[in-house]
């Protein structure tokens, strides 16, 4: 009997390996999720660098190449057996692994530009994505299921990567990338029904349904300003009793001391004398040559009415900077109550958002610490 080739019998022995221990009781693949998330959260950077963005391409050209491979005529008939279906099972499982690290780095990305109270139905959207990619390993074996969350990857990637290369963002960088991304798997598809022949063609609708649906998705999340706007990110925000900038561009702020109680609480305490400026701080990271603007949105609670603007303070942003570019605006007499400021793009869109009680100073002043911001 004829040996095996050493590369067909190294694949026998990776799939019996894997199907091992597919079946134990403490999943690996469940352990390496938490890990590998917990890794892009500390080794991904900046949204701008070339090999955090071609980390992001490679996974997408293998998965592209995987689903591209085992899509193809004879695998579409269930008497499909041998090597190649061995192969196929290999490539499915690496299908897997690289979308899992696809959908890590996203997540890692959003979680940093956005606020999860106003973004948590998009988070919600890339969370079941993820938990889809590990649980339901057999629906890999569906073509629908793969094109569905490589769109959703594309589509992610083209958000933000269009800003970075056009250092613009907006309404019509993002329906750009929308229709980028469409064009491309458009692309595909008509690659795989190339390889699948007749196959793919008389589930054609099947196949593309779940995709456009996302499509129309991911649209509705951004113009309800639902999506965070990437590639910006909020790096730092404070409130101050005063904010001074130095010769040397750093800033030195002086802020109410919070005692050991403010460990504890959920909002900081601004005790403010009748008239007192009160100033805000934030810090937003913008890719370099992307010069754009955000608003500081004071408001405040009224029990009847809700949350009510009470100014709105645009405020230019210049990209580049590590740390984010620096700035702050002022607001005088403000009256006492719950308060918050929303750091947000000219279209609405939350970076993040930074609440205060505002409490007025009775007897002697509060006692202030003084630091200096890099």
């Amino acid at each position: 009997m004829p040996t095996a080739p050493f590369g067909m019998s190294l694949l026998h022995h990776a799939s019996h390996w894997t199907a091992r221990y597919a079946r134990a009781h403490i999943s690996l693949s469940s352990v390496s999720l938490v890990g590998g998330f917990a890794f892009d959260a500390v080794t991904l950077k900046r949204i701008d660098m070339f090999w955090e963005n071609l980390w992001v391409v490679v996974h997408l050209l293998v998965v592209a190449f995987c689903i591209f491979w085992v899509t193809r005529e004879a695998n579409f008939r269930p008497e499909r057996e041998g090597r190649a279906a061995k192969l196929d099972r290999w490539l499915i499982h690496l299908l897997q692994f690289f979308f899992g690290g696809l959908l890590s780095t996203f997540m890692v990305f959003y979680f940093r530009s956005g606020t999860f109270w106003v973004s948590w139905p998009f988070y919600l959207l890339l969370t079941a994505a993820f938990v889809a990619n590990e649980k339901f390993k057999s629906q890999y074996a569906r073509l629908e299921f793969q094109l569905s969350i490589f769109f959703l990857s594309l589509f992610c990637f083209m958000i933000f990567i269009l800003p970075v290369v056009l250092h613009a963002m907006g309404r019509l960088v993002f329906l750009l990338s929308g229709a980028l991304s469409v064009a491309l798997g458009w692309l595909f598809v008509r690659l795989l029904r190339e390889r699948a022949k007749e196959s793919l063609s008389h589930q054609a609708g099947t196949v593309v349904a779940p995709s456009a649906a996302i499509f129309i998705l991911i649209n509705v999340l951004y113009f309800m300003n639902v999506i965070p706007p990437l590639p910006l990110s909020l790096q730092d925000a404070s409130v101050h009793h005063s904010i001074m900038r130095m010769e040397n561009g750093t800033y030195l702020v002086q802020s109410e001391k919070q005692g050991w109680l403010g460990f504890f609480r959920l909002v900081p305490r601004f005790h403010s004398a009748p008239g007192e400026p009160i100033y805000f701080y934030s810090a937003v990271f913008s890719p370099t040559s992307l010069n754009t603007e955000i608003i500081h949105e004071w408001q405040t609670y009224d029990n009847r009415r809700g949350w009510i603007t009470a100014d709105r303070i645009p405020l230019p942003v210049r990209g580049g900077r590590d740390g984010g570019y620096r700035t702050y605006s002022v607001k005088s007499g403000l009256k006492r109550g719950a308060w918050r400021v929303n750091v947000e793009t000219p279209a609405g869109a939350i970076l993040g958002r930074f609440r205060f009680n505002v409490l007025s100073q009775s007897g002697a002043p509060a006692p202030l610490k003084t630091e200096l911001k890099d």
